[in-house]
Protein backbone atom coordinates (compact mmCIF):
# COMPACT_ATOMS: atom_id res chain seq x y z
CA UNK A 1 0.00 0.00 0.00
CA UNK A 2 1.13 3.50 -0.73
CA UNK A 3 1.79 6.04 2.47
CA UNK A 4 -1.05 7.01 4.18
CA UNK A 5 -2.73 9.97 1.95
CA UNK A 6 -0.86 9.30 -1.45
CA UNK A 7 -2.17 7.47 -4.47
CA UNK A 8 -0.37 4.69 -6.13
CA UNK A 9 2.04 5.59 -8.81
CA UNK A 10 0.23 4.71 -12.03
CA UNK A 11 2.24 3.76 -15.14
CA UNK A 12 1.55 3.54 -19.03
CA UNK A 13 0.68 -0.20 -19.76
CA UNK A 14 1.44 0.48 -22.86
CA UNK A 15 4.98 1.96 -22.29
CA UNK A 16 5.81 -0.40 -19.53
CA UNK A 17 5.17 -3.28 -22.09
CA UNK A 18 7.27 -2.24 -24.73
CA UNK A 19 10.41 -0.83 -22.16
CA UNK A 20 10.51 -4.71 -20.59
CA UNK A 21 10.19 -6.32 -24.23
CA UNK A 22 13.38 -4.02 -25.31
CA UNK A 23 14.88 -4.46 -22.53
CA UNK A 24 14.94 -8.28 -22.91
CA UNK A 25 16.13 -8.18 -26.52
CA UNK A 26 19.24 -5.89 -25.58
CA UNK A 27 20.19 -8.13 -23.37
CA UNK A 28 19.54 -11.37 -25.46
CA UNK A 29 21.78 -10.18 -28.57
CA UNK A 30 24.47 -9.12 -25.80
CA UNK A 31 24.16 -12.48 -24.04
CA UNK A 32 24.86 -14.45 -27.81
CA UNK A 33 27.74 -12.17 -28.33
CA UNK A 34 29.33 -13.12 -25.06
CA UNK A 35 32.75 -15.40 -25.38
CA UNK A 36 33.30 -18.64 -22.86
CA UNK A 37 35.38 -16.61 -20.77
CA UNK A 38 33.11 -14.33 -19.91
CA UNK A 39 30.71 -16.50 -19.28
CA UNK A 40 32.70 -17.80 -16.69
CA UNK A 41 33.18 -14.86 -14.92
CA UNK A 42 32.10 -14.34 -11.08
CA UNK A 43 28.77 -12.23 -11.56
CA UNK A 44 28.59 -10.74 -8.28
CA UNK A 45 25.99 -12.04 -6.94
CA UNK A 46 26.77 -14.47 -4.33
CA UNK A 47 28.19 -17.48 -5.93
CA UNK A 48 26.66 -17.14 -9.53
CA UNK A 49 28.62 -16.92 -12.86
CA UNK A 50 27.78 -14.77 -15.76
CA UNK A 51 26.30 -17.27 -17.29
CA UNK A 52 23.89 -18.06 -14.41
CA UNK A 53 23.14 -14.56 -14.65
CA UNK A 54 22.37 -14.53 -17.71
CA UNK A 55 20.16 -17.85 -17.45
CA UNK A 56 17.89 -16.57 -14.20
CA UNK A 57 17.48 -12.99 -16.81
CA UNK A 58 15.91 -15.80 -19.42
CA UNK A 59 13.86 -16.90 -16.54
CA UNK A 60 12.49 -13.33 -15.68
CA UNK A 61 10.81 -13.21 -19.04
CA UNK A 62 10.10 -17.27 -19.28
CA UNK A 63 8.64 -17.35 -16.13
CA UNK A 64 6.12 -14.25 -17.21
CA UNK A 65 5.10 -16.00 -19.82
CA UNK A 66 4.65 -19.00 -17.64
CA UNK A 67 2.22 -17.11 -15.02
CA UNK A 68 0.24 -16.13 -17.87
CA UNK A 69 -0.19 -19.77 -19.23
CA UNK A 70 -1.78 -20.62 -15.69
CA UNK A 71 -5.47 -19.94 -14.39
CA UNK A 72 -5.93 -16.53 -13.24
CA UNK A 73 -5.85 -15.86 -9.30
CA UNK A 74 -8.53 -14.47 -7.81
CA UNK A 75 -7.56 -11.46 -5.28
CA UNK A 76 -4.83 -9.33 -5.96
CA UNK A 77 -2.65 -9.76 -2.76
CA UNK A 78 0.52 -7.73 -3.76
CA UNK A 79 1.09 -4.31 -5.16
CA UNK A 80 4.11 -3.38 -7.46
CA UNK A 81 5.28 -1.12 -4.52
CA UNK A 82 5.33 -3.84 -2.08
CA UNK A 83 7.04 -5.98 -4.24
CA UNK A 84 10.44 -5.33 -3.07
CA UNK A 85 9.85 -6.45 0.33
CA UNK A 86 8.94 -9.57 -0.89
CA UNK A 87 11.60 -10.98 -3.18
CA UNK A 88 14.56 -12.19 -0.16
CA UNK A 89 12.28 -15.38 0.64
CA UNK A 90 12.34 -15.99 -2.85
CA UNK A 91 16.41 -16.07 -3.42
CA UNK A 92 16.91 -19.76 -2.95
CA UNK A 93 13.58 -20.88 -5.36
CA UNK A 94 14.86 -18.34 -8.00
CA UNK A 95 18.66 -19.30 -7.68
CA UNK A 96 17.38 -23.14 -8.26
CA UNK A 97 15.21 -21.86 -10.98
CA UNK A 98 18.01 -20.02 -13.23
CA UNK A 99 20.76 -23.04 -12.53
CA UNK A 100 18.28 -25.91 -13.89
CA UNK A 101 17.02 -23.24 -16.64
CA UNK A 102 21.14 -23.06 -17.46
CA UNK A 103 21.28 -26.84 -17.97
CA UNK A 104 18.56 -27.09 -20.73
CA UNK A 105 19.41 -25.31 -23.46
CA UNK A 106 22.38 -22.94 -24.62
CA UNK A 107 21.76 -19.29 -23.70
CA UNK A 108 21.17 -18.29 -27.23
CA UNK A 109 18.33 -21.01 -27.20
CA UNK A 110 16.81 -19.80 -23.91
CA UNK A 111 16.63 -16.27 -25.29
CA UNK A 112 14.97 -16.85 -28.28
CA UNK A 113 12.31 -19.22 -26.43
CA UNK A 114 11.60 -17.01 -23.52
CA UNK A 115 11.11 -13.63 -25.86
CA UNK A 116 8.34 -15.47 -28.07
CA UNK A 117 6.70 -17.04 -24.94
CA UNK A 118 6.08 -13.88 -23.39
CA UNK A 119 5.68 -11.75 -26.59
CA UNK A 120 2.62 -13.85 -27.47
CA UNK A 121 1.51 -14.23 -23.42
CA UNK A 122 1.63 -10.40 -23.76
CA UNK A 123 -0.52 -10.35 -26.99
CA UNK A 124 -3.22 -12.02 -25.13
CA UNK A 125 -3.72 -10.70 -21.82
CA UNK A 126 -4.82 -7.14 -20.18
CA UNK A 127 -3.26 -5.45 -17.46
CA UNK A 128 -6.28 -6.32 -15.00
CA UNK A 129 -5.21 -10.17 -15.60
CA UNK A 130 -4.39 -11.40 -11.78
CA UNK A 131 -1.29 -13.95 -12.25
CA UNK A 132 -1.02 -16.72 -9.79
CA UNK A 133 2.66 -16.05 -8.54
CA UNK A 134 4.96 -18.02 -6.14
CA UNK A 135 5.93 -14.44 -4.57
CA UNK A 136 1.89 -13.26 -4.32
CA UNK A 137 -0.41 -12.81 -6.81
CA UNK A 138 -0.61 -9.38 -8.40
CA UNK A 139 -1.98 -8.22 -11.93
CA UNK A 140 0.03 -8.28 -14.83
CA UNK A 141 0.49 -4.14 -15.18
CA UNK A 142 2.07 -4.29 -11.59
CA UNK A 143 3.66 -7.30 -12.21
CA UNK A 144 5.57 -5.85 -15.93
CA UNK A 145 6.42 -2.76 -13.62
CA UNK A 146 8.57 -5.49 -11.54
CA UNK A 147 10.39 -6.58 -14.66
CA UNK A 148 11.54 -3.08 -15.01
CA UNK A 149 13.30 -3.15 -11.72
CA UNK A 150 14.65 -6.92 -12.82
CA UNK A 151 15.89 -5.94 -16.18
CA UNK A 152 17.26 -2.69 -15.03
CA UNK A 153 19.11 -4.22 -12.45
CA UNK A 154 20.10 -7.22 -14.20
CA UNK A 155 21.28 -5.06 -16.91
CA UNK A 156 23.73 -3.11 -14.81
CA UNK A 157 25.10 -6.07 -12.97
CA UNK A 158 25.69 -7.84 -16.77
CA UNK A 159 27.59 -4.43 -17.29
CA UNK A 160 29.78 -4.53 -14.90
CA UNK A 161 30.73 -8.12 -14.47
CA UNK A 162 31.11 -9.22 -18.06
CA UNK A 163 33.01 -5.45 -19.11
CA UNK A 164 29.75 -4.73 -21.71
CA UNK A 165 27.79 -1.59 -22.70
CA UNK A 166 24.21 -3.07 -22.85
CA UNK A 167 22.00 -0.27 -23.74
CA UNK A 168 19.11 0.22 -20.76
CA UNK A 169 15.99 1.50 -21.96
CA UNK A 170 14.83 4.97 -20.83
CA UNK A 171 11.34 3.80 -20.10
CA UNK A 172 12.25 0.90 -18.14
CA UNK A 173 14.95 3.19 -16.19
CA UNK A 174 12.55 5.42 -15.22
CA UNK A 175 9.97 3.36 -14.09
CA UNK A 176 12.87 1.14 -11.72
CA UNK A 177 13.88 4.48 -10.54
CA UNK A 178 10.21 5.50 -9.60
CA UNK A 179 9.36 2.07 -8.02
CA UNK A 180 12.47 1.51 -5.52
CA UNK A 181 11.57 5.62 -4.63
CA UNK A 182 8.12 4.63 -3.76
CA UNK A 183 9.10 1.44 -1.67
CA UNK A 184 11.28 3.84 0.40
CA UNK A 185 8.39 6.05 1.17
CA UNK A 186 6.72 2.96 1.90
CA UNK A 187 9.24 1.36 4.30
CA UNK A 188 9.55 4.60 6.12
CA UNK A 189 6.88 7.02 5.84
CA UNK A 190 6.78 11.35 6.74
CA UNK A 191 8.17 14.35 5.19
CA UNK A 192 11.04 16.13 6.73
CA UNK A 193 13.68 14.33 4.45
CA UNK A 194 13.42 15.19 0.41
CA UNK A 195 14.79 12.45 -1.83
CA UNK A 196 15.78 13.26 -5.38
CA UNK A 197 16.39 11.01 -8.18
CA UNK A 198 16.31 13.47 -11.42
CA UNK A 199 14.82 13.51 -13.85
CA UNK A 200 12.11 10.55 -12.74
CA UNK A 201 11.21 10.66 -8.74
CA UNK A 202 11.31 13.02 -6.09
CA UNK A 203 9.75 11.51 -2.78
CA UNK A 204 9.00 12.49 0.88
CA UNK A 205 9.88 10.07 3.85
CA UNK A 206 10.90 9.71 7.20
CA UNK A 207 9.03 10.97 10.02
CA UNK A 208 9.57 14.29 11.56
CA UNK A 209 8.97 17.96 10.49
CA UNK A 210 7.11 18.28 7.69
CA UNK A 211 8.67 20.67 4.76
CA UNK A 212 5.98 22.46 2.93
CA UNK A 213 7.71 25.22 0.86
CA UNK A 214 10.96 26.41 -0.39
CA UNK A 215 14.29 24.61 0.16
CA UNK A 216 13.53 21.53 2.06
CA UNK A 217 16.18 21.43 5.18
CA UNK A 218 17.04 17.60 4.77
CA UNK A 219 17.43 17.04 1.09
CA UNK A 220 18.96 13.72 -0.77
CA UNK A 221 20.33 13.86 -4.56
CA UNK A 222 21.76 11.07 -6.17
CA UNK A 223 21.14 9.91 -10.42
CA UNK A 224 19.16 6.92 -11.15
CA UNK A 225 21.89 3.91 -11.06
CA UNK A 226 23.12 5.08 -8.43
CA UNK A 227 20.45 5.35 -6.38
CA UNK A 228 18.74 1.89 -8.02
CA UNK A 229 22.27 0.35 -6.90
CA UNK A 230 21.86 1.57 -3.77
CA UNK A 231 18.41 0.68 -3.15
CA UNK A 232 19.36 -3.31 -4.48
CA UNK A 233 22.68 -3.26 -2.10
CA UNK A 234 24.91 -2.81 -5.41
CA UNK A 235 26.85 -0.19 -3.55
CA UNK A 236 26.66 1.03 0.15
CA UNK A 237 25.82 4.43 1.66
CA UNK A 238 29.03 5.58 2.52
CA UNK A 239 30.95 5.01 -0.69
CA UNK A 240 28.50 6.54 -2.20
CA UNK A 241 29.02 9.21 -0.60
CA UNK A 242 32.71 9.20 -0.18
CA UNK A 243 32.61 9.27 -4.15
CA UNK A 244 30.55 12.15 -4.45
CA UNK A 245 27.62 10.05 -6.39
CA UNK A 246 25.25 11.36 -3.85
CA UNK A 247 24.69 14.71 -2.01
CA UNK A 248 23.04 14.80 1.18
CA UNK A 249 22.20 17.96 3.31
CA UNK A 250 20.23 18.13 6.40
CA UNK A 251 21.13 16.46 9.58
CA UNK A 252 18.19 13.90 9.00
CA UNK A 253 19.65 13.30 5.56
CA UNK A 254 21.14 9.76 6.34
CA UNK A 255 19.57 6.50 4.60
CA UNK A 256 22.21 4.28 5.65
CA UNK A 257 19.85 2.62 7.84
CA UNK A 258 16.81 2.27 5.16
CA UNK A 259 19.30 1.13 2.60
CA UNK A 260 18.84 -1.36 1.12
CA UNK A 261 15.75 -1.77 0.61
CA UNK A 262 16.27 -5.53 -1.35
CA UNK A 263 19.00 -7.22 -2.18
Amino acid sequence: MPPRGKKPRTYDPARIRAAVTAQFAHVGRAVGELGPEQLERPSGLGDWSVAELAAHIAWIADSLAGGLARPPAAVVELSAVEWPFATASLAGKISEAAREALTGAPLPELYSRAAARMAGALAAHSGDRVLDLWIGDMTLADFLVTRTVELVVHTDDLNRAAGLDIPIERQALAACTRLLADALALKAPGGSVEVRVPPFAVVQCIEGPRHTRGTPPNVVETDPLTWIRLATGRTGWAAALDEAHVRASGERADLSALLPLMS
